[in-house]
């Protein structure tokens, strides 16, 4: 007898059970940092702007280090060449679960975030150049709208105390760690300078060195915490970003478990390193990145010279047409069925919440335009475009938001108090 062909769960319908337990867990880290970094990013504005603006451009601008290893570097450039690589390993750690064991690790189920993300960086780069070119303005800030930052998205929806479900966050989550990578491959491949091949090839070797010590299941953050300082500073002294050293080790690092583990490698790690990532690391980088004079003529500047300009339309309007037209064309293209509780303005109001692009955003601004009197309406712009695109999210999410919190009520019901949501029940009782 032959067996019956299996039924594709909707787009954006219910999650596997051990799924949405592991996006919950990431997600709730992710939104306490994301409000510690409003709170930065508004505490660096303010700063920025008031008499005490000297001394909080004394401390941006403080270098300290060790010279003889190339590493005498300003505050700014530590948190955003040092701290921000906590932030990428997290996040290499986070593609690595999402290609193993996530929404990424089939074609079928990869094809419509992935296209949806590639579409979401694709479109906003366009509008940029588009823009930039339209006011022979300078080109190489195209990457700066590309990235999404879901810690911010994510502290904007607890702002607005939303019930967003579980499968529209896990897609927020799949779009925000595709644009990581690709930014972080914008990175490595555009703003590359005076190439060190010895240093590079002795971060490579560092590298091997970390993968054999996985391979052969060494254990002990002894023998990896030096190594990884070792291969980011090989990688920094390199030419390349020192950022990708963090992505690297992320997808080396094991997040499948043996018999006798309780988490993998990759679990245990992002367990340490998240809180310290969200909390601590991308907060003290939007510190010392955020911190723009803010005036009538710098407002003027952002809205009347071509490369702000392309920064602030690529993250409202490119992200929002990006994703969701790459999101509708991959579904009517695969036939994915979209869940039938939910519309496409869910998926249009998402898309808008994409276009926060704070965290990558300010830190390719940086990359693109060494010069502070560029950069700086640059950081504005990423500063207003990513506040406009949180703006029009939260109008199109709350006019929703009933909807959504009977999904989420319906999500998390647990009437017999095993722990298991009763949803989850259901569907395995009638799948028998």
């Amino acid at each position: 007898m032959a067996a019956e062909p299996r039924i594709r769960s909707p787009f954006l319908g219910l999650l596997p059970l051990p799924e949405r337990t592991a996006i919950t867990q990431a997600l709730r880290t992710e939104t306490v940092g994301g409000l510690v970094l409003l709170g930065a990013a508004v505490v660096a504005l303010v700063w920025a702007n008031t008499p005490w603006s000297a001394a909080y451009e004394r401390i941006r601008d403080f270098h300290f280090g060790i010279p003889a290893l190339g590493l005498d570097l300003s505050v700014g450039h530590w948190t955003a060449d040092g701290l921000l690589t906590l932030f990428f390993l997290v996040a290499g750690i986070e593609l690595k679960r999402e290609l193993v064991v996530g929404e990424l690790r089939t074609p079928a189920t990869a094809a419509l975030p992935v296209i949806a993300a590639i579409s979401g960086m694709i479109v906003p780069a366009a509008f940029y150049a588009i823009t930039a070119s339209a006011g022979d303005g300078d080109l190489d800030g195209w990457a700066v709208p590309m990235a999404t930052d879901i810690a911010f998205a994510l502290a904007v929806l607890a702002v607005l105390s939303t019930h967003l479900p579980a499968a529209l966050r896990a897609f927020l989550l799949t779009l925000a760690v595709v644009d990581d990578l690709g930014g972080i491959l914008v990175i490595a491949v555009f703003f590359t300078s005076d190439l060190n091949f010895a240093a590079l090839g002795g971060a490579f070797a560092g590298l091997v060195v970390f993968y054999l010590l996985q391979r052969f299941r060494v254990r002990g953050w002894w023998w990896y915490a030096p190594l990884g300082l070792t291969i980011w500073a090989l990688m920094y002294n390199g030419g390349v970003h020192a950022t990708v050293a963090g992505v690297a080790m992320g997808l080396i690092l094991r997040t499948t478990r043996d018999k006798d583990e309780d988490r993998s490698p990759g679990e245990r790690t992002s367990y340490l390193l998240h809180p310290v990532s969200a909390g601590v690391a991308v907060p003290l980088f939007a510190l010392f990145a955020a911190g723009v004079s803010i005036s009538a003529a710098s407002l003027n500047d952002v809205f009347t010279t071509p490369e702000p300009l392309g920064v602030v339309l690529g993250l409202v309007l490119g992200k929002t047409v990006g994703i969701f037209a790459g999101t509708y064309l991959a579904a009517r293209f695969t036939r994915a069925r979209l869940n039938p509780d939910l519309a496409w303005a869910d998926v249009f109001a998402l898309s808008s919440l994409a276009g926060i692009g704070f965290t990558v955003a300010l830190l390719i601004g940086e990359l693109a335009f060494p010069d502070p009197a560029t950069a700086g309406p640059v950081k504005a712009a990423v500063l207003i475009g990513s506040l406009t695109a949180a703006a029009l999210a939260a109008i199109l999410i709350k006019r929703r938001n009933g909807v959504y919190r009977r999904l989420y009520e319906e999500e998390n019901r647990d009437d017999d108090h095993d722990g298991i949501p009763d949803i989850y029940q259901v569907e395995a009782t009638s799948q028998r």
